[in-house]
């Protein structure tokens, strides 16, 4: 349940980091029933600002077109959308573009590189939860004029709190604060935290504890205030007793591959011997993968870290929500029903 004061509290903050000027005009394709794309609609609405709408983000060349044709300014948008249009759009269609802001998952080194090389605009990005309606953190354009500079910005990072949210890293366990740079359980406190899941008394309690919500996901706070997310909880492994996660899995695979788009999703299915082992779904050639795991094995990974070829299974296309996010029901679904009574070898 969002309050019409999360979400005014969630846009008022925003407003202060993203400056939005008077020419701005924004892409509008995240859909509404995402708090993602409803979030933008009232920050632009807010702030008096432009919005082109388009019913489909997957509409490639004609958001294209749309950029060209309105000059348009600020795009917000999921990496996996993101990663389409680097593939299929120009740079004379981003030639107006001055931010791109993605949010929603996380952006892969890869993808932000191209993205700089390609349309010369580094790619900022945030951080948030529906629970947080949604924004908790972001980075911001730096700020350039003469003889000043002001970095907002930290790649690797989802940047800094919004102005009135708080941030506490703690142990999972225990609920121990813990120390600047060392990565533990995310909770956020402030005016944009839901006021709990309706009729549903007995979930809001398991993920509120003092006025805190907890997030679920794994993060750390550096000196300066920039937060990084290493991965959800639920997003982990308990292979011989160790956490293994699965987006540093992911992420290993992709730099192998060299890949500037994301081509594995890696999920946990149980295992009689482990506990659990990793399954890895890929859209690339089957006769890639044996190099990718030689590739990953010379780059010191942990040898739990290191997917069984046995379990990697292509697909056409990785699972995504209409959020533009991975699916990841559909990816252990899939995972499971391809390697039904598969052990690891």
């Amino acid at each position: 349940m969002l309050s019409h004061f999360n979400i005014d509290a969630n846009c008022q903050g925003a407003t202060q980091m993203l400056h939005l000027y008077q020419d701005e005009r924004v892409l509008g394709i995240l859909p509404f029933f995402h708090s993602f794309g409803y979030m933008v609609f009232w920050f632009v609405m807010f702030n008096n600002a432009a919005m082109i709408f388009h019913p489909s983000p997957l509409d490639v060349a004609a958001i294209g077109e749309l950029i060209r044709q309105y000059r348009l300014t600020f795009i917000v948008i999921t990496p996996t959308f993101l990663q389409l249009y680097v593939r299929r759009c120009t740079p004379e269609q981003f030639s107006s573009v001055r931010v791109i802001l993605t949010g929603a998952e996380k952006l892969p080194t890869p993808l932000a590189q191209s993205i700089e090389d390609k349309f010369s605009i580094g790619p900022i990005e945030g951080y948030g939860v529906t629970e947080c309606a949604p924004v908790i953190a972001v980075n911001c354009p730096d700020f350039r004029a003469a003889g000043y500079y002001q970095p907002a910005s930290r790649r690797g990072t989802v940047g800094q709190p919004l102005p009135g949210v708080s941030l506490r890293i703690v142990d999972p366990d225990n609920y121990t604060p813990l120390p600047t740079g060392t990565p533990g359980m995310l909770l956020v406190k402030g005016p944009n935290v839901m006021n709990g899941y309706l009729g549903r008394d007995d979930l809001t309690t398991q993920v509120m504890r003092d006025g805190w919500y907890i997030t679920g996901d794994i993060a750390s706070l550096d000196d300066d205030g920039f937060l990084t997310i290493t991965d959800r909880l639920s997003r982990f492994s308990k292979i011989g007793g160790e956490m293994v996660p699965h987006g540093k899995v992911e992420e290993a695979l992709q730099q192998a591959a060299g890949a500037d788009s994301q081509v594995f999703a890696v999920t946990g299915l149980p295992d009689d011997k482990k506990g659990e082992r990793l399954a890895v779904l890929h859209t690339l050639d089957e006769n890639l993968i044996p190099d990718i795991l030689a590739k990953l094995s010379a780059s010191g990974l942990p040898n739990l870290f290191i997917p069984s070829r046995s379990q990697f299974v292509k697909v056409e296309v990785l699972p995504v929500l209409g959020t533009g996010k991975l699916d990841l029901r559909s990816v252990k679904r899939l995972a499971s029903e391809r390697l039904q009574g598969s052990a690891e070898s």
